[in-house]
């Protein structure tokens, strides 16, 4: 088949090998042994970016929660950065563990500390528990680091709990971050918007029934469309600096188009990066577009610091 325009041959190969591997969906039943299989899918990629990082990782624990903590051997003790991340899998499956493939280089290229926080899952903690664990963790670092070295992040699910923690902290009048960094942030749970029909079976990591599934485990009866569930429909003046990644394979591209309008439209300067056949959090891969989009995402947050 002859390679696509724009799109790396190492993205090819991993495009193929997930659509033959094809998009498994948890149930109650099986659920333990869906979220062991995910992270010993992900152990090589995250072995590599351990063993590529220069700098420490450790376990702590912030406000009774527990984090993982990144520190990059060219990060300062006095004015270094630090990030609050939140990792993804749908609020059912993922953990710190398996994001260390993103905050890895992220920390290297921002030469800013990653404070992961290791947040409970649904179905058994659903929303808002989850949130909660977000909400615990940010006065802590503000406290330590100021506002102006602070950062909120995340992708997927945790972009949506990084968009519901800037709610929450304006909603509590504390001081926002310096800027955020969303990575194809699922900021709707009622998965509205045309990629939803058109990425359905593009996207080879992400479809419907999956998001679907998720939603209604985390939401337990709640509204779908209540901000606190979905962000996108909360208001965004006042937010800080964002960058916003996606792709036009992604699932959610659809999402972060309006997250992005929605945002510029409240005056929030927002930086809407779109990688031409990229699927959903490409950047959890080992290809090219995944290095650059990772480097973009650094040099955003570095210029708002």
């Amino acid at each position: 088949m002859e390679r696509k325009a724009d799109i790396s041959a190492e993205a090819e190969d991993v495009i193929s090998g997930l659509h033959a591997a094809g998009i498994q969906i948890p149930t109650l039943d099986n659920l333990a042994q869906y979220r062991a299989n995910t992270r010993a899918g992900y152990a090589p990629y995250v072995e590599q970016a351990i063993a590529a990082f220069d700098g420490e990782i450790k376990d702590i624990e912030i406000a009774g929660v527990g984090c993982r903590q990144l520190t990059p051997s060219t990060w300062s003790q006095n004015d270094g950065p630090c990030i609050q991340y939140a990792y993804g899998g749908g609020y059912v499956s993922g953990s710190n563990y398996e994001d260390t493939i993103i905050t890895a280089p992220l920390a290297q290229h921002s030469r800013a500390r990653v404070v992961m926080v290791d947040y409970r899952l649904s179905p058994e903690h659903p929303y808002p528990e989850p949130q909660q664990d977000m909400q615990r963790v940010y006065p802590v670092l503000l406290d330590v680091y100021g506002a102006q070295r602070l950062v909120v992040s995340g992708e997927s699910a945790g972009g949506n709990q990084a968009l519901a923690l800037l709610h929450h902290i304006r909603g509590n009048g504390m001081v926002m971050p310096a800027c955020a960094a969303l990575l194809s942030p699922w900021c709707d749970l009622a998965n509205d918007g045309d990629s939803h029909r058109f990425n359905d079976d593009r996207d080879p990591t992400l479809n419907n029934a999956w998001v679907e599934l998720a939603a209604s485990w985390h939401a337990r009866g709640h509204a779908l469309s209540d901000p606190g569930l979905s962000p996108l429909h909360g208001e965004m003046g006042g937010l800080p600096p964002t960058i916003i990644t996606t792709g036009s394979s992604d699932l959610l591209l659809s999402q972060c188009l309006r997250l992005a309008q929605r945002m510029r439209a409240a005056g929030v300067d927002c930086d809407l990066r779109v990688w031409e056949g990229m699927w959903h959090v490409f950047e959890f891969y080992p290809i090219p577009e995944a290095d650059r989009s990772i480097a973009e995402i650094a040099d955003f947050i570095r210029a708002h610091l």
